[in-house]
C-alpha cells in the first residue's frame, strides 16, 4: 500500500481569530489523502514575521514536497480541482430555490391534507416561490431596481415601480399562500406577471439582448431568459387559476 502523500500547512490560529482559509485549506488536504502538518501562527508577531520569511502576503500556506503552492484557492488550482468563476453565469441559485420551495410546497400540503400530491401543493409552490423571490430581491431593492430597468417596460417609463414590484410580488405570494382577497392578489399578480413577460420575451428573444436576470435579487449571474419567463409565466398561471376558482364560489 502507498504511502499518503504529506503536505504542511501554516495558517492562523489565535484566541480572537481562527482563518476560516485555513480550516477548509486542511479539510481539503485531508479530504485529497494527505497527511497534514498543520502548524498554527498564534500570533499577529508571528504571523506576519512567517509572511516576511516566505514573501507572501497572506496565510494560509501549503507546502507540498517542500514547495510552495499557495492559499486555498492556489491549492485547489494545483491539485485541478478549482472553485468555480464567481463571475461565471450560473442557474444553482434558480434550482436550489425552486427545489426548496418545491419540498416546501410539499411538506405543506402532507401537513395539512395527509399527502404531499395534491393540486393546493402545486398553487403553494408558486406562492412559496413568489415570496422567496421577493425576499431575495429586497435583500437590496436599489441594486434590484437597477438591473430592473434594464429591461422591464413599465419601469422605464415610470421608474418607481421598479421598486414597488419586489413589495407587490411579495403581497401577492403571501396572500396567495394563505388563501384570502383572492380579489386583490390575483389581479395583483397577473399585471406584475403580464408586464413581467413581455418585457422579458421582448428583451430576450425581439432584441435579442444578453442581460442578467433580476429575479433572484440584484447580485444575479442567472442570464436574463427562460427562467425569468417562467418566474412571470407562473404568476400569470396562479392568478387566473385563483380568478377563475374564486369566480366559481
Amino acid at each position: 500500500m502507498s504511502e499518503p502523500r504529506r503536505a504542511t500547512l501554516y495558517r492562523m490560529v489565535m484566541p480572537e481569530h481562527t482563518c476560516p482559509w485555513g480550516l477548509k485549506s486542511r479539510w481539503f488536504l485531508e479530504r485529497e489523502g494527505f497527511t497534514v502538518d498543520d502548524r498554527w501562527l498564534t500570533t499577529r508577531d508571528e504571523n506576519d514575521a512567517f509572511k516576511k520569511e516566505h514573501g507572501v502576503s497572506t496565510t494560509p500556506q501549503t507546502f507540498i514536497d517542500g514547495k510552495r503552492i499557495g492559499g486555498y484557492e492556489d491549492l485547489r488550482r494545483a491539485l485541478g480541482k478549482p472553485l468555480p468563476d464567481p463571475k461565471a453565469t450560473t442557474y444553482r441559485p434558480v434550482v436550489a430555490l425552486f427545489a426548496i420551495t418545491a419540498l416546501m410546497a410539499l411538506a405543506t400540503s402532507m401537513a395539512v391534507f395527509g399527502t404531499p400530491f395534491t393540486w393546493r401543493a402545486l398553487a403553494w409552490f408558486i406562492a412559496f416561490s413568489m415570496a422567496v423571490l421577493a425576499l431575495l430581491k429586497l435583500q437590496d431593492v436599489e441594486t434590484f431596481s437597477s438591473m430592473f430597468l434594464n429591461y422591464d417596460l413599465l419601469a422605464r417609463r415610470w421608474v418607481p415601480y421598479a421598486y414597488i414590484y419586489p413589495y407587490a410580488e411579495a403581497f401577492a405570494g403571501i396572500l396567495m399562500i394563505a388563501g384570502v382577497l383572492i380579489w386583490l392578489s390575483a389581479p395583483v399578480a397577473l399585471f406584475i406577471g403580464g408586464i413581467g413577460a413581455v418585457s422579458v420575451f421582448k428583451a430576450v428573444y425581439i432584441d435579442k439582448r444578453e442581460l442578467k436576470c433580476a429575479c433572484v435579487g440584484g447580485a444575479s449571474k442567472v442570464p436574463l431568459g427562460f427562467v425569468s419567463l417562467t418566474e412571470n409565466l407562473m404568476m400569470i398561471a396562479m392568478a387566473v387559476w385563483m380568478l377563475a376558482g374564486w369566480g366559481m364560489h
